[in-house]
């Protein structure tokens, strides 16, 4: 699969995304993009042993060699209250952000 990310489909995204490129900086995200998206086709033609767990690393550990789980320690964070009163609005100690405007799609 070689599909690229077209200029159509790119100014799509950049208005979904509400940036404002100039023409440079388009093109240069553009190219980019595609750039990540070509390597990922080329990590997807890689083929793979059948036996291999998609989730495998290709590092085996053994009982010897595989680490001892850490104990869960729970550390509070001393500065939580410097932290929430350096915030515009807190409720219930959650720090509330603006609501990200946005439009119906479909």
């Amino acid at each position: 699969m070689t599909e690229k990310i077209t200029k159509e489909i790119f100014d799509h995204l950049v208005d979904l995304a509400a940036l404002e490129l100039d023409d440079d900086e388009a093109k240069y995200l553009r190219n980019e993009l595609n750039n990540q998206l070509q390597a990922i086709y080329e990590l997807e033609a890689i083929t793979l042993d059948d036996e291999i767990d998609v989730t495998s690393h290709g590092v085996p550990y053994t009982e010897s060699t595989r680490p001892e789980l850490r104990e869960d320690v729970i550390d509070p964070c001393k500065e939580a209250d410097e932290i929430l009163a350096q915030a515009a609005e807190v409720q219930d100690r959650y720090i509330v952000v603006p609501d990200i405007p946005s439009e119906e799609l479909g």
